[in-house]
């Protein structure tokens, strides 16, 4: 009985304070939510690894996760150590796969044991075919989270190379023929 009064708070505390789903109203969350799938993992399982295809997202039920850039196992001191975030319910992770043909950019590693409920790219079609404003605004909040990466990056950029030469990168890579990107 506790279990499932737990598991209903951790859902709708995605449900409800979820950055990724501001845009939807409660109706269309839970719609959304409806086609996502629970998964399990132990304390140090990775969820998935750097250069893994990326098949879909996850949001946090419960337990924390390191997003890690870098290779984590060949890291042998502190200074070697790759840079990562640690993850928190309601936190979502891995979003641009599901709109986008990338590969992982990052490892996701469970540091507790961790509840994550799985949106991947089959689910977006269903939910496309059964609620095409949700699945709009879905895609809006994809968009807007990856031009807002590219905004970041390019004024990092820019701070470390310069403006025009960030601009310039930005620039090529819109024209540049994408047909040959790795899967």
């Amino acid at each position: 009985m506790f279990d499932k009064l737990k598991r209903l708070k951790d859902q709708s505390n995605i449900v409800f304070k979820s950055k990724f789903l501001a845009n939807l109203n409660p109706a269309e969350r839970y719609e959304f939510l409806q086609l996502c799938h629970r998964r399990s993992y132990k304390e140090g399982e990775y969820v998935f690894y750097k250069n893994d295809p990326g098949t879909g997202m996850y949001f946090i039920e419960d337990g924390t996760i390191e997003l890690t850039v870098g290779e984590p196992e060949s890291s042998s001191n502190d200074e070697d150590k790759p840079n990562s975030l640690e993850l928190h319910s309601p936190d979502s992770f891995g979003a641009l796969s599901i709109g986008y043909n990338l590969r992982r950019k990052t490892s996701a590693r469970c540091m507790t044991d961790c509840e994550l409920l799985g949106f991947f790219k089959p689910d977006f079609e269903v939910l496309r075919d059964r609620h095409p404003k949700i699945a709009v605004k879905f895609l809006q909040t994809l968009t807007n989270k990856a031009l807002k990466q590219l905004e970041v990056t390019t004024k990092k950029l820019s701070e470390v190379a310069d403006e025009q030469t960030a601009l310039n990168l930005q620039i090529q890579s819109y024209y540049e023929d994408t047909s040959e990107e790795s899967v």
